[in-house]
């Protein structure tokens, strides 16, 4: 396509720093199967050096999935060889690397005298430390990204010294991120401008830019920057990330191609798988995508007004912009239910995005009997959370074997419980205020623990009167907070499975930090 506007989609690093977002290998993997679906044109796979879980996911996606993969590092040398160590698998790869470059971060992050007494000097010691890091990546491979941080905040002339400077050594792309948010439209569009201007070489590097929606400006902004000559977009699906989240991919496709009137470029991506590629990152992420989002809410091709559903029943045109299909948005035709099959569940989960080997789908179909006995008809977003439950199985150090809890307006809430602690079996009994809570403590007794409990959210999240419910705990232990997500069509359970997934995820934390102690110590 002429003018291709390339697509880097974040959802698997800088979507999963959104506060419990957390991921796990599977899910990671699964997500970016759906992405080159979805047709990006490159997958940032996550922060290798980080933890291990982060090496081991960006690995495994390096090596099972045909897209372009990339990998982020800082300007140090130990973290440029882990993201190749962790990328080289791929067919093609792209280490990005990055550096703050506004006087805010340089008074901040880069605030001692190692970096130089004055602002000058500084700037002359960041400007080396990312020549030498994009040089250094580039004898790992020819593709290299580089990120001056806070670019939005950093004075132009110095913008420009670097964004030349980095492209001299070898960097591909350069990256002008909107980290905090912070710009207007027309402003972040005309710094753009002026780069292709000031800089003599830029020609020889794609202008990529990646911005934030403190101000809810991350969309407007990337458009502004795409019409002054940005020809890489750094996006998230449903916009997740930092904060307030980063532009979301799905506004910033559909504007492109809903008016394409306006625009001489667009994008490869394959708009139907939109919804589905929207409903899974939200499954497994546990972030809830608000009703009236813009392209993937459930609102967004709803009409409740008479007036507007007079108008759409005789042509869509007066209040839809687009066609739901040509995001993925359309009824199925098939019922899954009690009387159904492997082979028709195993359709719509394929059709959803999901690939299982027989085994995987052996176990999904005996969970789906289960949840059928309990519902008359078992719908996608069931079915996503069917897959969310799967995907927790392989790192489930604590199970609920058994359940039972005593509760009325004249008798104490006490709860009995039986786990299976790495296959060991314990059973304990409490009370407390409520049924949750004594559930809650009745896991405390048997674990040994005592949690900080911060929230306690439930939401319906399939229709019918036997919808299922998801709880989201978060618990703190320390400067930590970790969170665990239940479903089932009993409130009760729904409480106690994300509690003991909370002090799972607790559990996996201490001990990643009592390896990393261990391994420091001399």
């Amino acid at each position: 396509m002429q003018n291709k506007i390339i697509i880097f989609d974040t959802t698997l690093r800088d979507g999963e720093q959104s506060p419990g977002a957390s991921l796990n290998i599977y899910e990671k993997v699964e997500i970016a199967r759906q992405l080159a679906k979805l047709k990006v044109d490159v997958i940032e796979t996550g922060f290798p050096v980080s933890s291990s879980v982060q090496f081991d996911a960006v690995q495994r996606i390096a090596g099972e999935v045909d897209v372009l993969t990339a990998g982020l590092a800082r300007t140090v040398e130990g973290d440029i060889k882990a993201a190749y160590d962790a990328l080289k698998g791929a067919d093609k790869f792209r280490i990005h690397t990055f550096l703050g470059t506004s006087d805010i971060h340089l008074s901040g992050k880069f605030g001692d005298d190692r970096y130089g007494k004055t602002m000058g000097e500084k700037r002359k010691t960041i400007l080396k430390m990312a020549c030498d890091a994009v040089a250094y990546a580039k004898t790992f491979t020819d593709d290299v990204e580089f990120s001056p941080e806070d670019a939005g905040r950093t004075d132009i002339g110095y913008l420009s010294e670097i964004t030349e400077a980095v492209i001299d050594a070898g960097a591909t792309t350069v990256n002008i991120p909107d980290t905090t948010g912070y710009t207007m439209p027309d402003e972040f569009g005309a710094k753009i401008a002026e780069l292709k201007q000031r800089v003599n070489n830029i020609d020889q590097a794609v202008i990529s830019i990646h911005c934030h929606n403190d101000l809810g400006l991350a969309v407007a902004n990337s458009l502004s920057a795409i019409q002054n000559g940005a020809r890489q977009v750094e996006c998230t699906i449903n916009g997740i990330g930092e904060r307030a989240g980063n532009a979301s991919l799905e506004e910033i496709v559909m504007a492109l191609k809903v008016r394409k009137d306006l625009w001489d470029c667009g994008t490869d991506i394959r708009t139907e798988e939109i919804n589905n590629t929207s409903r899974m990152v939200s499954g497994f992420t546990g972030m809830i995508v608000q009703p009236n989002k813009a392209i993937v809410g459930e609102n967004a091709f709803a009409h409740e007004s008479g007036i507007h559903q007079d108008g759409v029943l005789k042509l869509k045109l007066t209040y839809e912009i687009m066609k739901p299909e040509s995001v993925g948005v359309a009824d199925t035709k098939i019922i899954l239910g009690r009387h159904s099959g492997r082979h028709g569940l195993s359709s719509r989960l394929e059709h959803l995005g999901y690939h299982l080997t027989r085994e995987e789908m052996d176990s999904i179909y005996q969970q789906f009997l289960v949840l059928a006995d309990k519902k008359k008809e078992v719908f996608d977003n069931d079915l996503r959370v069917l897959m969310g439950d799967e995907a927790r199985k392989e790192e489930e150090h604590y199970r609920l074997d058994y359940l039972h809890v005593t509760l009325g307006t004249d008798a104490i809430p006490t709860a009995t419980i039986r786990l299976n602690v790495d296959e060991k079996v314990i059973e304990e009994s409490a009370i407390g205020d409520g049924p949750v809570d004594a559930c809650f403590n009745a896991i405390d007794r048997a674990l040994g623990t005592k949690s900080h409990i911060e929230s306690y959210q439930v939401r319906s999240i399939t229709s019918g009167r036997q919808a299922q419910g998801e709880v989201l705990v978060r618990v703190r232990k320390g400067e930590r907070s970790f969170v665990g997500k239940g479903v089932s069509t009993d409130i009760i359970e729904a409480s106690t499975k994300a509690y003991l997934e909370a002090l799972r995820e607790q559990r996996v934390f201490s001990i990643e930090d009592e390896f990393l102690e261990m391994v420091a110590t001399p």
